[in-house]
Formats: C-alpha cells, sequence, structure tokens
C-alpha cells in the first residue's frame, strides 16, 4: 500500500508555479482558483489565510502570528524556505477548551459565501481524463496547469515502484500507471525523464498497458493508443429500449448511467484522436511488445491482477460481442447515438455544464467536441467549467466532483451547534454565514424534461456540492435540513431565510426516496435488480450497477425527519410514522452478526456507527434498552487501540483522530455506560491536536464503490471538535489532561 505519511522522490526539475499568486474565487458555492501573472492584479487581491492555507503556504492570523498550513505532510523543496512560526494556544486541560481551539483556527477556513472549501482528491484515473480530453479536443493546456499537474502526479507516485492505482493509497496498477504515465508525456515529461522511467518498467513489470480495465481501455482508445477492437462492446443501441425493460441504462446507479452514456457514444462512433508522433511513441512506451502485433480482441479480458476486483459474467460478455458484429441493417446504431447525444444535452443544460462528476463531464467534452465543433457554444460552456474541478495543494488535481460545499457545510453547523460552540458570541457571525449559504444551495427548481431524461425532481432539495450542479442526495438534503433547523430554530440569533414552504418541499423530496426494503439510497430509489450488476463493466469497482440502501444514508434521513417532527408536528405525520417504523427495521436488520454497519461512504465501520447509534438515540434507543445499540458498542470497544483511538483499515498501525471520533460521538450517543474507554478516545484527539488548534492530515477518509478511497479534509476538522465537544458536555466538562 502507498502510504499517505510516505514522502515522495523530489525531482529537482520538476517545478512549481509560484504558490503566491494563486487565488481562489467563490461564488454561490462554486471555488475556482485562478492565476494571477499581473503584478499589480497581484497587489489589489492579496492572498487570503484560505488561500494559503489550502496551497500549503504560512499564513498571518489577525493576531499578527505566522501559521504554517499542515493540510500537507509533504517535504517539498518549494516550501523549503518558509519559516515556521505559529501563533499558539495554551496546551487545553479540557475537551472544551481543545474545541474552542480547533473552531478558532478552523473557523478561518469559512470562504466569504458562507461554506467551508477543501479538496476531494484521491482517485488517480480523474485526471488523466482531463488531460487526454484537452489534448484531444486541442484545448490549451494553461502553462500554470501544466507545471501544478506534473508536480501533482509526480508527488503522488509511489515512492518505491513510481506507478500510480487507484487511488493515492493504492498499491500501483495498469490503470493508474498506464493513464498518468500518458498523461505525464502530453504534459511534456519525456521518456527518458528518471520519473518516466521507473513508471514505465512499473507498467512493463505488470504487464503493459494491454491489460488495463476497461476504463482504462475506454480512455486509451480515445487517445488512439489502443484499438477500439480491444474493447468489450459498449452498445448505445440499449437507450432505444423501452425504460420498461429491465436492464434499460435508466435502470442503473445514477453515476454508472452518466459515464456509459458518453462512453455509448464515443464507441458507437470510434472516435480516436489523430496520430501524432507522440501518439506513435506511446503506442511502443505503453506495452511489453510492437503494438502492430497486438491481437486486439483476444486484449478484451485480459486484466491485469493488480487492478482486478470485480468482472462482467463472461456468457454476457459472448452476447454482447455477437451483437457488435451484426450488421447495422436498420440504422439503429446512428439512431442510438442520437437518443444518446440528445440525452447528454439534456445532461449538460440540467447540471449547467458541471455533469454529475469529472468522469462524465470530460467525456462530454468529447461528445461535444466532435458533435457540435470546437466553435460551438456548447463546446464553449462545456470547456469554460473545467476549472471547477480544479484545485490543489500538492499541485494541481481534479476533484471527485466540483465540491464538498453543502455536505461540509452542513456537517460543520451541526457539529459546532451540538458542540456548544454556537452559543458563543465570537461564532456568531460564522453560523449566519453558513446559514446564508445553505439558503443559497438548496435547489430551487426540477430538472427540465426530467421524465425525459430519467431524472427525479429536486425541488427543496440540496445536493453534495452546489446548487448549480443539481443532483439531489439523500443525505445531503437530510443534513441541510437538519442544519438549518438548529440554525434558525436553536439559536437566537440568526434570522430565518429559509421558509417553512421549502422545508416542506426538503420533506416531500426525502419521503418520496424510501426504497421497498425500508432504506435509503444515495441519489435516486433503486430502480434495478441487483441481477444487473452481472453486466458491471468496470473491473476496478463493485456495486455499481444500481442503488443499494446505505445505513448511513437511512440514519440521516431518519434523523432529519424526526428533528422536523419536533417543529412541524402535523405535515405528513401519519407517512412520516410509517416511512420511520420501516427505516427502523431496516437498520436493525443491516447490522451485522458481530455488531457493525458496513459504512459504504466513509471508512468504514465507524462511519457507519456515527450515522446510525445516534440516529437509534434519537428514537430512545439506548445501551440499556436496545440489544441492537448495546451490540453496537460493544463492536466498538472491541476494536478500540492500545492508544485509545481507531483505525481506518486493518492495515493501518496508528489511530486516525477521524475515526476515533466517530466511533465516539457514537459510544456518546448511544449512551455507552463506561466512560474511561470514551475518556481516553477523547485524550488521543486532544494529545494530536497542534499548537495553532489544529490537526494534521492522516490517511485518507472517505470511500466509494467498495474499492475506491476519496478525501475529505475538512472531517479532521469537524468531527475532532464535535468529540470534544460533546464530550465536555455530556461529562460536565473535566480536566482530561
Amino acid at each position: 500500500m502507498h502510504s499517505s505519511e510516505t514522502k515522495p522522490v523530489i525531482y529537482g526539475d520538476i517545478k512549481s508555479t509560484d504558490l503566491s499568486r494563486w487565488r481562489l474565487k467563490v461564488e454561490h458555492g462554486k471555488q475556482t482558483w485562478h492565476y494571477l501573472d499581473n503584478d499589480d492584479e497581484a497587489k489589489s487581491w492579496p492572498q487570503s489565510v484560505i488561500e494559503k492555507y489550502w496551497i500549503g503556504l504560512a499564513f498571518v492570523t489577525d493576531k499578527k502570528k505566522q501559521f504554517i498550513s499542515t493540510i500537507s505532510n509533504l517535504n517539498l523543496k518549494i516550501n523549503a524556505n518558509i519559516k515556521k512560526e505559529s501563533k499558539t494556544f495554551e496546551k487545553p486541560k479540557t475537551a472544551f477548551e481543545a474545541a474552542q481551539n480547533g473552531f478558532e483556527f478552523f473557523k478561518q477556513l469559512q470562504t466569504s459565501d458562507g461554506h467551508w472549501a477543501g479538496e476531494y482528491g484521491g482517485p488517480m484515473f480523474l485526471i488523466a481524463g482531463l488531460v487526454f480530453a484537452m489534448y484531444i479536443t486541442h484545448i490549451p493546456i494553461p502553462e500554470t496547469w501544466r507545471i501544478e499537474i506534473t508536480r501533482y502526479l509526480v508527488n503522488k507516485a509511489d515512492p518505491v515502484d513510481g506507478g500510480w492505482g487507484l487511488h493515492i493509497e493504492h498499491h500501483s496498477t495498469v490503470f493508474g500507471t498506464a493513464l498518468n504515465y500518458a498523461s505525464l508525456r502530453i504534459l511534456g515529461l519525456e521518456p527518458d525523464h528518471p520519473v518516466m522511467v521507473k513508471s514505465r518498467a512499473t507498467l512493463h513489470k505488470l504487464g503493459g498497458a494491454i491489460g488495463v480495465p476497461s476504463w482504462g481501455k475506454f480512455w486509451l482508445a480515445c487517445l488512439n493508443v489502443y484499438d477500439w477492437e480491444g474493447l468489450n462492446p459498449i452498445p448505445p443501441e440499449l437507450w432505444l429500449l423501452p425504460s420498461s425493460v429491465p436492464f434499460h441504462p435508466s435502470r442503473f446507479w445514477i453515476h454508472t448511467r452518466a459515464v456509459y452514456l458518453p462512453m455509448g457514444y464515443c464507441y458507437g462512433r470510434r472516435l480516436s484522436a489523430e496520430v501524432t508522433p507522440l501518439i506513435e511513441q506511446l503506442r511502443q512506451e505503453l506495452y511489453i511488445q510492437p503494438y502492430e502485433t497486438i491481437n486486439w480482441s483476444s486484449a478484451r479480458n485480459n486484466i491485469a491482477e493488480a487492478d482486478l476486483y470485480d468482472l462482467m459474467y463472461f456468457v454476457i460478455l459472448v452476447v454482447l460481442n455477437i451483437y457488435e458484429k451484426l450488421p447495422n441493417l436498420i440504422g439503429l446504431r446512428e439512431l442510438s447515438i442520437r437518443e444518446s447525444y440528445e440525452l447528454i444535452k439534456y445532461e449538460d443544460e440540467n447540471t449547467n455544464f458541471l455533469d454529475i462528476a469529472p468522469v462524465s463531464k470530460v467525456i462530454h467534452i468529447l461528445c461535444t467536441y466532435y458533435e457540435e465543433g470546437p466553435d460551438s457554444e456548447a463546446f464553449k460552456l462545456a470547456k469554460d467549467r473545467l476549472i471547477d474541478y480544479m484545485l490543489g495543494p500538492e499541485g494541481m488535481m481534479m476533484s471527485g466532483t466540483n465540491g464538498t460545499q453543502v455536505w461540509d457545510t452542513a456537517l460543520a453547523a451541526i457539529a459546532i451547534i451540538e458542540a456548544g460552540l454556537a452559543d458563543d458570541p465570537s461564532n456568531y457571525q460564522s453560523m449566519i454565514h453558513a446559514l446564508e449559504f445553505l439558503d443559497d444551495a438548496q435547489i430551487k427548481t426540477n430538472p427540465k424534461d426530467s421524465e425525459r431524461c430519467y431524472r427525479d425532481k429536486t425541488l427543496g432539495a440540496w445536493g453534495f456540492s452546489t446548487r448549480e450542479q443539481g443532483y439531489t442526495v439523500s443525505d445531503c438534503a437530510a443534513l441541510g435540513i437538519k442544519a438549518v433547523l438548529g440554525l434558525q430554530k436553536k439559536l437566537g440569533y440568526t434570522p430565518d431565510l429559509i421558509s417553512n414552504e421549502r422545508l416542506c418541499q426538503t420533506i416531500d423530496i426525502l419521503l418520496s426516496m424510501q426504497n421497498t426494503d425500508g432504506g435509503f439510497a444515495s441519489y435516486e430509489r433503486t430502480r434495478g435488480l441487483t441481477i444487473l450488476e452481472w453486466l458491471n463493466p468496470a473491473e476496478v469497482f463493485g456495486d455499481i450497477m444500481i442503488e443499494y440502501s446505505y445505513p448511513e444514508c437511512t440514519s440521516c434521513v431518519l434523523t432529519a425527519l424526526n428533528n422536523f417532527q419536533k417543529w412541524y408536528p402535523d405535515y405528513r405525520a401519519d407517512e412520516i410514522k410509517g416511512i420511520t417504523k420501516k427505516a427502523i427495521t431496516y437498520l436493525h436488520n443491516s447490522q451485522d452478526e458481530y455488531g457493525g454497519w458496513y459504512g459504504a461512504w466513509g471508512i468504514c465501520y465507524t462511519y457507519a456507527a456515527f450515522f446510525v447509534i445516534p440516529c437509534l438515540e434519537s428514537f430512545g434507543e439506548t445501551y440499556e434498552n436496545s440489544e441492537v445499540v448495546k451490540k453496537g458498542c460493544d463492536f466498538l470497544i472491541s476494536k478500540q487501540k492500545d492508544d485509545g483511538g481507531w483505525v481506518a483499515y486493518i492495515q493501518h498501525e496508528n489511530s486516525q483522530v477521524v475515526n476515533t471520533a466517530w466511533a465516539l460521538l457514537a459510544l456518546m450517543a448511544g449512551k455507552y455506560p463506561n466512560e474511561e474507554p470514551i475518556r481516553r478516545g477523547i485524550q488521543l484527539i486532544a494529545s494530536r491536536q497542534l499548537p495553532t488548534g489544529e490537526w494534521k492530515q492522516e490517511a485518507i477518509e472517505g470511500v466509494f464503490n467498495k474499492n475506491c478511497a476519496i478525501c475529505y479534509p475538512n472531517y479532521k476538522f469537524i468531527f475532532t471538535i464535535w468529540a470534544l465537544g460533546k464530550y465536555a458536555k455530556l461529562y460536565n466538562n473535566p480536566v482530561i489532561v
């Protein structure tokens, strides 16, 4: 495993831009990074604390003391001359003092529109799609982007073998190494550069790019360094089927159908980049045999062992390949391509050209380029939104969405309220700003022609990032309304920005999302059968073909409904009662035999426990009266480390403050009867706090699709502050040192 704590090899010729010239522009949650070449412009737009923190530069607080960002643990040459002076607090004696110090630091990172900015990196296959798409469509890569993307990829290479994995803590794979190798070549590194020599050796040791998984085969085919004959079919004709057919793409999980829609368009047209000298060179560098000798049809199911997580059923592959060889007698291929592009246009319009996530976004760029041309308005609008996905700090990465704005801000607001910090007058303005952002970020329309493009209604929901992106996410909508209720109802100083009508619209959305098993999924109700997983064409991910109910999403919705009923007891009361009963049964049934719940969106059992146990406690279930809660708490206690904390992965030797905070919040909510293990966990969190009030970045916190980790760097503030404050309130703020 490539540890996040391992320092990369430093190459003297891998440069950075002048980091003091980067600025973050924020508007309605949109966060875009801009490089100022002009000295006068840089002087008139001073770099803020937020910008310096996320880039990794020293900064000065209001008290004229200097901080140094700890977002990165890397000892990079570019930071070698920064003097590490820090404004310090006295060592806190109580948990509440530690929570206060933590928020004093964290609230400096709140942006002018009220949200908490942050990066959402980790996956190592996103940036390649961007680089490939820009190269193929002749979008100039800005020099500052070229420099910083190069720096990021070099920093994230495995320090031992030079390769890249599926994510930043993953072992080297063909998928990560082939795509990022090709990206660096496009960005200007020559094949004899030490970075390229080292990574190419690893790629060849793994068998070369011939064994890249299907998403890699697709991208390399688009780049024209892999033949389309080497892909299993991605038939766009599926979109022509009646939506009632069990395997119509509208029944897929929303991200899967969003990716395979433009993939099918590109596959149907066999679209590839023009052959250039660089393409000719890559054809030779990526493989362990001459390119012209490769038997492409036999490469379709050649997936390197280092990459393989899941595999499509062989019989289905045979059927698809037979279909692809049939003559296109009645023009179905052209009809399906036309239908695919109509749906692509709907997605662009309904998301303001952001699209749901970066994988589909950059493939849309290809489709629009080929369909409408580089001078079209659609192509201009599409390429203008690429900047929304780009951010730092260890070079320029591509974010997993256009941000985590709603999610992080709602969690932060709830944490500060429950920690008792929102009652401090010095924090009033921060809470008002958070409410203003949530007011702005609530989705206030439904998608255009929602039935035509297989979208559910969104009016009144909150998404994961911004209103512009426009997708409902169940737990984000639930935390959004919970945060708003806390800010507007529990605090005496905030304005009532979000009306009763808009709150009821949120509830209407949530009530429409329950699955037949009683649980709640992420974006939509489950539309397809589990057997669709046999069609999973992405060998590196698991459970991606349909929506599933998740304990954490279900808990968020239940908790939101419960909170709402305290203030609005008569609104759809009977329906809420029935839905609640079914959902609680789902949570009971989803507990495993050991007492844990599997977290699908965070790592992993501590994450799910943080949501489930407090949810059950809000309905009166505690350690004393509920066997489910007792079993859940005992499971957590059985996993506590000798140092008082909890780990993320079994492979991690060191406890992580985020996982520890999740476990502690679950134990305290469940009313675990013994304070001693809880105190030990609190002491661990407090001991990791720096004199500045912050915590260092530790292991990666999030996960998706079973196998890919992703970063939530604000978690180390949100949940540690929350746990410390909760402990202080629950146990009368004892001395902990």
